[in-house]
């Protein structure tokens, strides 16, 4: 790492110095250390990059993309790492990491016209403990709630537990201020501040999602919705996965209003049994379930749903009339442990101790009736190449986790992962699901998309994007190497 940095010594001096004059010096840091933390993320990949640049407000970014843009220097929006696909890591020099941990104020709360005002380097876990004084939250909450960003989730187009109700990112962005990759540094604003909206095209929904390629987020508005004045919430552990999918469905259908339906299978329950107290026990596949009632019915929707869970062989079902009751039970705790466990899993397993271990989070969905085919295939496939595995997910959605480590210093092994996703995408793809749900596309998953197009005799799309990314980016400066070659 050292010596590649040393060869970029020259330019890196020459751009350092042009980006301390256009925004401060105080805002731009060359620390080969510190630029080495901030080229990494969550799944260990990392990269090369020659600084990295803390703006303050849209102006600095403007500044900093109308110098890169004149010295052809890429650019690499940051929030927090957190994600897993790669769509954070510069991979193309010379170039930067945009930071947006300084951009971290909520502007405005507006409860009657239901949105919020927030820069890009909010952290989602503090965007809610606010809203929660006015009895409003921002619902979408992925597994990394207390370090992702508002910037962050808008580029990866986040979603999480409560998807099944709220769906994903895209639902939640009302308006959006963002800086261009031009001579001017154009900063411009895309949507509405109202519920109904039409401006032509869709720009808002064109920016969410793209992972940093097309524009820079400066500020985002997003809807809000009241917490829900009653929750209760269910766990319960099933035999085998027909029952547990048949239990899935049987809810959905009798028109419950599902906030929150989650899953782990029996093979990982066991795991983080075995090595972990919980104030929950069980034998079989875990299944939480959480649905908005009134304190009134909540009694009645309780004994309704038990009696559900029951008739599918559900055993060890626990129950709660309140999210702060079903805390106090743990009954989210197996669930919530799921990836951390993993990870403390993996590396128990770990034969040389100079050797990192990959931990590698897979993003699947398929619709949920085909839930069972799904879980069936996965764990013939990880069988295949005898390849350690823990599955959870989102159930409720059909969004699944598998969870895959390999030793780095085991080539063999690193090969056939590279095998195992490919066929867990395929059969994402053959079950009329999507090879990534909410993680994105990044590195990881360019050759997904491709297949994933391909089954649906959609290549051409793939040219069209291209030619959207020339319009915004006319010199692929913007987190280029991502989505697509």
């Amino acid at each position: 790492m050292t010596s590649s940095l040393k060869t970029f010594s020259s330019p890196r001096n020459r751009i350092v110095e042009g980006l301390s004059r256009a925004i401060g010096r105080d805002k731009v840091v060359d620390d080969e250390l510190v630029v080495r933390v901030y080229a990494r993320n969550a799944s260990y990949m990392e990269g090369l990059a020659l600084a990295v640049v803390f703006p303050e407000d849209a102006r600095d970014v403007s500044k900093v993309l109308r110098y890169c843009y004149e010295n052809d220097v890429k650019v690499y929006p940051q929030g927090s790492a957190s994600e897993l696909p790669g769509s954070s890591i510069p991979v193309e020099s010379p170039g930067i990491i945009l930071s947006f941990e300084r951009m971290n104020k909520i502007k405005e709360v507006n409860v009657v016209d239901s949105y919020v005002v927030a820069e890009p380097g909010v952290r989602l876990v503090d965007l809610n403990q606010e809203l929660l004084r006015y009895g409003y939250m921002f619902p979408i909450d992925p597994a990394s709630i207390r370090v992702a960003t508002v910037g962050g989730a808008i580029n990866s187009g986040a979603g999480g537990m409560m998807g099944v109700r709220y769906g994903t990112m895209k639902n939640w962005v009302l308006e959006l201020e963002v800086a261009l990759p031009n001579s001017e540094g154009t900063v411009l604003r895309v949507g509405c501040k109202t519920m109904k909206c039409r401006q032509g095209y869709d720009l808002v929904g064109l920016i969410v999602g793209s992972e940093g390629t097309l524009a820079i987020v400066t500020e985002a508005t997003l809807k809000i919705t009241p917490v829900p004045e009653s929750v209760v919430t269910l766990i319960a552990f099933f035999p085998d996965l027909e029952s547990l999918t048949r239990a899935v469905v049987d809810v959905k259908m009798r028109r419950f209003d599902v906030i929150m339906m989650e899953f782990v299978d029996d093979v990982t329950v066991k795991l983080l049994l075995e090595r972990y107290k919980f104030k929950v026990v069980g034998t079989g596949h875990y299944l939480l379930l959480s649905v908005v009632t009134s304190p009134e019915s909540s009694e009645r929707v309780i004994a309704s749903l038990e009696d559900i869970l029951k008739s599918h062989g559900a055993t060890g079902i626990y129950k709660a009339r309140s999210i702060e009751d079903a805390e106090a039970l743990g009954l989210f705790d197996i669930r919530r442990s799921y990836y951390p466990a993993s990870i403390k899993i993996a590396s128990e397993t770990r034969k040389d101790p100079s050797s990192r271990i990959f931990v590698f989070v897979e993003d699947i969905s398929v619709p949920p009736s085909k839930l069972s085919e799904a879980l069936r295939g996965i764990r013939a496939i990880q069988e295949k190449y005898g390849l350690p595995m823990t599955i959870g997910g989102h159930i409720g959605d059909g969004n699944l986790h598998p969870v895959v480590w390999v030793e780095e210093s085991d080539r063999e092994k690193l090969e056939n992962y590279r095998r195992m996703v490919e066929e867990l995408m395929k059969l994402s793809i053959d079950l009329g699901g999507t090879m990534s749900s909410e993680h994105g596309i990044g590195i990881a998953k360019k050759k997904g998309l491709l297949m994933e197009l391909e089954s649906k005799g959609s290549l051409k799309a793939l040219e069209y994007m291209k030619a959207i990314k020339r319009v915004f980016d006319p010199k692929n400066i913007l987190n280029p190497g991502k989505i697509f070659d």
